[in-house]
């Protein structure tokens, strides 16, 4: 059996610390940071949004699921575009030497991060209709966005963890609001 290390004071096994030594890599890599909390803020907060927003109008179960699914992704693709884009422009204006793979990289992980959290807004309505679709859509969102804040902070060792988070979760959940105001006041 290999050795044993301590990360987190807990022990792990040596078969997994290739893992964390990845994740290491990631800590110290602006690009991925940057671009995953954008991707995963980004996705929580317009696609609760929108769903809240449409469904308040009262639209069917398959309208809510498809108008999510397709928000889901074209947002995606156009965040990871746009990711790449601004990676290769910074670096360019910089003076800095260019880097294409890591422009790539920034927009993949854009694509994915905002993807996979689309899918925490969107699961309620598969199982739920109405106001509880709507209400578990919104409150696992804004944990989500909690978590998000709260994890970050702690990863990247940033003072007052539990106030980030906080933070992260008030201006998400304004945001969500925004977009039930407006599925009401437009429902048509």
């Amino acid at each position: 059996m290999g050795s044993v290390r301590r990360v987190f004071n807990s022990p792990i096994p040596d078969k997994y610390m290739s893992i964390f030594r990845l994740l290491h890599r990631h800590h110290q890599d602006d690009t991925f940071l940057r671009n995953f909390i954008f991707g995963v803020e980004d996705s929580l907060v317009s696609t609760v949004g929108l769903l809240a927003g449409v469904a308040t109008a009262d639209l069917t179960g398959r309208a809510i699921l498809t108008t999510g699914i397709v928000l889901i992704v074209v947002e995606g693709f156009s965040m990871g575009i746009g990711s790449f884009v601004t990676e290769e422009t910074t670096e360019e204006m910089t003076g800095s030497t260019p880097h294409p793979l890591l422009a790539l990289k920034g927009g993949l992980i854009m694509l994915f991060s905002y993807i996979v959290a689309g899918f925490i807004p969107l699961a309620p309505y598969l199982f739920l209709r109405g106001y509880p679709a709507i209400l578990t859509s919104v409150i696992s969102s804004l944990i989500g966005l909690w978590l998000l804040g709260y994890s970050t902070a702690i990863w990247y060792h940033r003072p007052r963890p539990v106030r980030r988070a906080t933070r992260m979760f008030l201006l998400g959940g304004f945001a969500v609001s925004i977009g039930m105001l407006i599925g009401n006041l437009f429902h048509l």
